[in-house]
Formats: C-alpha cells, structure tokens, sequence
C-alpha cells in the first residue's frame, strides 16, 4: 500500500510541475465561468424552472469539456514515459503492474476533480445573485457523483489509449475518437425511440445526457451507477492487461 501511495503522489505532483496542468484549470475554470455568465445574463433573476445544477451539467457543454480535457489529461501517463524511457525503468523496480495502472488512474481522476471545483463557486454565485432556491446538498451531492461517475469512464479511456502508444499524440487522438462515439451513441440513444422494453433498458445504459440529467436533480439510478463504474472497470482492466503484454515480447 506504501508503494501505491508513492506512486499516486508521484504522478498527481507531475501535473503541476508543468504548465499543462494549470493551463487546464483555467480553461476549464474559464469556460465553466463564461457558461454561468451567460446563463445569468439570458435567464435575469427570475425563479428558473429547473435546479441550478441541471442548467449547466446537463447541457452540452459540460459533455465538451469532459470529452476534450479527458484526452489531455491522460495522454501522458504512460505515452511519455514509454517515449522517454522511463517507464522501463519503472517496471524493473519492485512495483506491480496494478498498483502503477491504479496509480495513474488515481492520479488523473484527483487531478479531474479538482479542475472542477470552480464550478462549486460559480453554483452558489448563480444562486446568490439571482435568488434562486437554496442549494440542497441532495443535488450538488448528485451532480459532483455525477461528474465523478462520467470523468472516470472517459479518464480510463485515455489511460487505455496512453499505454498502447508511446505517441502523447496518437493517444489523445484515439482517446478523443472513442469519447466522440460515445457522445454520438449517447445522442443517438436520446433521440431513437424505443418501442420494446429490451431495447428501452440497452439505449438506457448508454443515454449518457439522461443519465447525468438525473445525477444533477440528485436521483442516482443505481443502473447509471453499475454502467459507469462497470464500463470503468473494463477499460482498466484492458490497460493492465496492455501493461502486462510487455513480458510477452
């Protein structure tokens, strides 16, 4: 467990010694700050018809930035190291493939979270100088679950897209790809009405904007909770195993 914490410290202080890490905090800090200001400025100070929460995380620019900053964030853990060398050396020290891979993720996921803190500031703005209903701890409990839940699936998409590449390029592309299908199939899900209760529980599973729309109303549907962390899971099992293949050559 000691190793596993050195690690994680290791690659969460790799993101703020260089200038990726802050430029992404501001950007997302800026866009999310811009949203509120225009919702501010076209909504007034009338009572909204939905909670604040829903507003923002429920539309698609929440979805833009976690599909974008996702590939950025990942794109280096492993692509870098195996680029520059490092990542040998670091599978010849008394490590295991799954706590590297756990590490990384870990990593990313903390570093995710705290790029969107902001938006917890930017909540209580809206609800303070709009006078807008009190912000229940129900919704913004959903919503942060939410953000956790939909990070962590496209996070270990590029963890996955990292390690089969030494390029930091070609794994943020790859990583991209796969985040724009997902979003693709989650549209495609909303809008193809389903006429059989089969086909209404699998477009579920896959109706990502349903899923966080929930999320930001504090409704957790514990099948949008299995697909996530299920869906996780299996990508990250597929980059340890990526990992793994290196005993094999």
């Amino acid at each position: 467990m000691r190793i596993f914490w050195v690690l994680l410290r290791r690659e969460l202080s790799s993101f703020f010694f260089s200038l990726t890490g802050y430029v992404l905090i501001a950007a997302v800090t800026l866009i999310i700050g811009s949203s509120f200001v225009m919702l501010i400025r076209n909504l007034g100070s009338d009572p909204f018809s939905m909670p604040v929460t829903e507003l923002f995380f429920n539309s698609l620019m929440y979805w833009l930035i976690v599909i974008l900053i996702a590939p950025v964030i990942t794109m280096r853990l492993f692509a870098l190291e195996k680029a520059s060398g490092t990542f040998e050396t670091l599978m010849t020290t008394p490590v295991g493939d799954l706590q590297v891979v756990l590490a990384k993720f870990f990593a990313a996921m903390i570093f995710y979270l705290l790029a969107w803190l902001p938006s917890l500031v930017s909540l209580f703005l809206v609800q303070r100088f709009t006078h807008q209903p009190r912000l229940e701890a129900g919704l913004l409990g959903g919503m942060y679950l939410g953000i956790l839940l939909s990070g962590g699936l496209f996070l270990s998409i590029g963890c996955l897209a990292s390690a089969l590449t030494k390029s930091q390029m070609v794994a943020s592309v790859i990583s991209l790809a796969v985040g724009i299908m997902l979003f693709i199939l989650a549209y495609m899900a909303q809008v193809v009405p389903a006429t059989v209760t089969q086909q209404t529980d699998l477009l579920f599973y896959f109706n990502l904007f349903k899923q966080m729309e929930d999320f930001t109303r504090g409704a957790v549907d514990t099948r949008a909770v299995i697909f996530y962390v299920s869906a996780t899971f299996l990508f990250l099992f597929l980059t340890l195993r990526v990992v793994e293949s290196r005993r094999w050559k």
